[in-house]
This record gives structure tokens, C-alpha cells and sequence, in this order.
């Protein structure tokens, strides 16, 4: 027999071997057996144009095996997911010029080029050898570029890196008023600032005032106004409950809502009503009852919707409202 036709044989079985190790038949005919060997060419040419069709497809075969798609990319493509979802709040949380800002502009290398001035009313600043830029409505990153296009189209500054800083923020305040540590009015120096964020600033709600904050402004050129639970923003409630305040609101915290007891108590007075307050929890501020007083023909003076006072008996567990008087009985015994 042709050693050449052995050999090529001998290819054509390992070849198979390695087909069906790897789970994947041949898509042509049956690989020929030594009966067959007639076939094939002095040359060995029609065998080994076989062998080399088939090594083509076993390698695909590992290809497919090992394709991207597994793990590793479908991990960065959720990590790429969540960047994209965190850009835009990113993106929103930038501070954005308006009427009344301060800023100063710097150019690298270039000290003539440096300016203080005010955005004007119609949010436009006046730059040496720009006239009139308009930066209202921009971020600092937006200011700087159209400063920087500006320098670079007329020809100024080859490559000019600009630098803008807000030295003061006029364009964006809002107002808090109440009772608060710090009240008065407070720059918004990021778009997005909460509520909570914009009381903290004021130096959080003073002891004798309200847990509930009232918002007020201006909407789509309507007449805004919420009342927000402060403790309930740091509970179970949804972040969406803190709303974000916008320039010219007003925030107001109101006093703390009271009660008042008197008669045979250790310390009559008014009272900070605590939430769902009983009577019983309001004889116990009260320090208790003195030695000739007594729990029983207890008197609750309350105003009602128009406005006349009604006087109540209530029991341990009645529920006070703001602004209820208790009275307590001296004891007949």
C-alpha cells in the first residue's frame, strides 16, 4: 500500500477522533475508510484539502464555545447600565448660572484676560474681545467652553483653558423663616437641593418649633404649596416625599403645637403636644398630680370649627389637638 495513502487514512481517523471528542459530527459524508483509499490521489492532494476543511471547523467549534456574551461582559454591561441611569443625576446635580451671579474667569497664561463681573439680568456677561456672552442657564463646565470656543474661533488664544468660578451666588436663593436656628435666605448652589438639605442649611428646626415644614413658590407659573412631614422623610416614606426646592421658594416652619394644663398639677404651664398625645401622657408632663388633686372630673376646654370653645370630659385615653386646656380638680377627700 502507498505510504502516502496510509498516512492520509491515519489523519482522516484521528481527525474523527477529535470530532466526536468535541461533540460535533462532520456536516459531510462519512469520513473514508482504508477500502476507499483507491480515491485518493498519488499526491495525497484530495485527503489533505479534507483534513484541512474539517481542522477549519473544529476550530469555530471552540470559538463558539468560548464566545463573548458570558459573565464577565454581561457584568460590564450592567455596570455600564448603572453609570448611564447615575449620569443624568450626576448631570443634575450642577449648579447653573443666573441673573445676579458673580463669577470670575480666568485664561491660562493669560492675566489680561481675567474678569470679575455680574451676570446681568438678561444672564450675559461682557468679556474682552467677545463683547456680550451670554452664560444664563449654563453650568460653570458649559461657561467655560463657550468662552473657551469664543477665544479660540476669533482667533485670540490658540488653545485657551478656561477656568470660570461662581464667587457669589445671587441668581438662586430661596428663603427659610420660622422657627429655625438660622433663619433667612440661602443660596442654591446645586440644582436638586432638598428640602431637608435646605433646613440643615439653616441650622435645623429650634427646639420650640413644628416637625411639619411648609414649601412654598411657583410651579409652571402656579401657585405652589406642600406641607412636609420632617420626621417621616427619614422613616419608611419615599425620598420623592422631600421635594426639591427651586430659586424664589419659601420654606416655613411654624411654632410647635401645645397644650395647656392647670389646676392641682405639679407644673401647670403650656406644654409641647407630642404626637397622638393622651391626656394620661399630658398629666405625666404636667409632673403629675399634686396631693389634693384628683383624676376624676377631668375638664378639656377646646375650639372648635366656629370657633366657640366646648368643654369636654374626657376620659385617660381621649386624644388631644393643638391648643386644648386641661383643667384639673381639686379632690373633695
Amino acid at each position: 500500500m502507498d505510504p502516502r495513502a496510509t498516512l492520509a487514512n491515519l489523519l482522516a481517523l484521528l481527525l474523527s477522533f477529535a470530532l466526536s471528542a468535541c461533540g460535533s459530527a462532520p456536516s459531510g459524508p462519512e469520513v473514508a475508510t482504508p477500502a476507499a483509499s483507491p480515491a485518493v490521489s498519488s499526491s495525497g492532494t484530495a485527503t489533505t484539502a479534507a483534513a484541512v476543511s474539517s481542522a477549519n471547523r473544529l476550530p469555530a467549534a471552540v470559538t463558539t464555545a468560548v464566545a463573548p456574551g458570558g459573565p464577565a461582559p454581561a457584568a460590564a454591561r450592567a455596570q455600564a447600565a448603572a453609570a448611564a441611569a447615575q449620569a443624568p443625576v450626576q448631570a443634575q446635580r450642577d449648579y447653573v448660572l443666573g441673573p445676579g451671579d458673580v463669577v470670575r474667569v480666568n485664561v491660562f497664561q493669560n492675566p489680561e484676560l481675567t474678569l470679575e463681573a455680574r451676570v446681568s439680568e438678561t444672564g450675559s456677561i461682557s468679556y474682552p474681545l467677545l463683547g456680550q456672552v451670554r452664560l444664563g442657564g449654563m453650568s460653570v463646565v458649559s461657561a467655560e467652553k463657550a468662552i473657551a470656543d469664543g477665544l479660540r474661533q476669533g482667533n485670540f488664544v490658540k488653545q485657551p483653558q478656561v477656568s470660570v468660578m461662581v464667587m457669589q451666588v445671587r441668581g438662586h436663593q430661596a428663603s427659610v423663616l420660622g422657627m429655625v436656628n438660622k433663619p433667612g435666605r440661602y443660596p442654591i448652589e446645586v440644582t436638586g437641593l432638598r428640602l431637608s438639605e435646605l433646613v440643615a442649611l439653616a441650622g435645623g428646626v429650634a427646639p420650640n418649633g413644628s416637625d411639619v415644614a411648609t414649601l412654598s413658590g411657583q410651579r409652571d407659573g402656579k401657585p405652589f404649596r406642600v406641607e412636609v412631614d420632617l420626621p417621616n422623610l427619614f422613616g419608611a416614606t419615599a425620598p420623592s416625599a422631600d421635594p426639591i426646592v427651586l430659586n424664589g421658594d419659601v420654606v416655613y416652619v411654624d411654632r410647635m403645637p401645645v397644650f395647656y394644663i392647670y389646676g392641682e398639677v405639679q407644673r401647670p404651664g403650656a406644654l409641647r403636644l407630642e404626637r397622638n398625645m393622651t391626656v394620661m401622657q399630658a398629666l405625666a408632663a404636667g409632673g403629675g398630680l399634686t396631693q389634693r388633686g384628683t383624676a376624676k372630673g377631668l375638664k378639656l376646654h377646646r375650639r372648635g370649627p366656629d370657633g366657640n370653645v366646648q368643654v369636654l370630659q374626657p376620659t385617660m385615653d381621649s386624644t388631644l389637638r393643638d391648643s386644648d386646656v386641661i383643667y384639673v380638680r381639686e379632690s373633695l377627700f
